[in-house]
């Protein structure tokens, strides 16, 4: 029977990988993952990127699937490939503090407070700045429909930024498994999706506990916050927010 819909994308796109393996040689259900801190990685990474792929990455705290923030289809692609529904929002990554103000609304915020918690594993909620803001960048419309917050994060981790760096732009960053699944801390604990990515790096394993960044709403006016996600270092991040910047915590 004739399959339609994100099932015949999969379908069209398995058989075109097949075509690559029998050209090259490559079992694409078997892809090789590459050394993250090979001297060509961050430039394979930029380069799957650019022409709309989607990758696998370590993070600071788990592996991640990421894709070009800007590109419709990548970000369409990234969904498919970790099974999560489009009303659920996927976080986006840049290489430096100074970024995240080019993607989400950040002038009421004191002056280096991005930087003191940035990088690290946290991911900043914001208001989403319009394409048409001034000194503001764009991502896709399939990233995040109809959210007015934007989750921005600079992971504590140099390949990532540096693929950032290189790429020109935001990636959509999320976890490396399918919905509703453990989180992953190595290559190999998502090995079944890797035919699924167009590039796969492996930093080893991550040694945190599965936790994910900690998600903080500084999108208020009002100096305040909230944790939306406790994840590494909450405690951490809350002392910092609390004492060195007298913001308050709400409920």
């Amino acid at each position: 029977r004739r399959r339609t819909g994100r099932f015949a994308g999969r379908d069209r796109r398995r058989v075109r990988r097949a075509v690559v393996a029998r050209a090259t040689g490559e079992d694409a259900t078997r892809r090789r993952a590459i050394d993250a801190s090979d001297a060509n990685a961050v430039a394979r990474a930029a380069a799957a990127l650019r022409r709309g792929g989607v990758i696998a990455v370590p993070t600071d705290t788990i592996y991640g699937f990421a894709c070009c923030a800007r590109d419709d289809g990548a970000v369409r692609r990234l969904y498919e490939v970790k099974g999560r529904r489009t009303g659920v929002p996927v976080a986006i990554a840049v290489g430096d503090a100074k970024d995240v103000g080019m993607y989400g609304a950040c002038a009421h915020l004191d002056e280096g407070m991005l930087e003191r918690i940035l990088p690290g594993p946290v991911t900043v909620l914001l208001r989403q700045r319009a394409a048409g803001d001034s000194g503001g960048a764009a991502v896709s419309s399939a990233l995040n429909p109809d959210v007015d917050l934007i989750g921005v994060r600079v992971p504590g981790s140099d390949f990532v930024r540096e693929v950032c760096r290189a790429h020109g732009g935001a990636i959509a960053l999320t976890s490396a498994n399918r919905s509703g699944e453990a989180s992953t801390t190595s290559a190999t604990e998502f090995e079944a999706l890797w035919g699924e990515c167009d590039e796969v790096f492996d930093g080893g394993t991550i040694d945190t506990g599965r936790l994910g960044s900690t998600i903080v709403d500084l999108s208020s006016t009002d100096r305040d916050f909230r944790i939306v996600r406790e994840g590494e270092r909450c405690a951490e991040l809350v002392r910092v927010l609390e004492d060195e910047f007298d913001l308050k915590k709400r409920a």
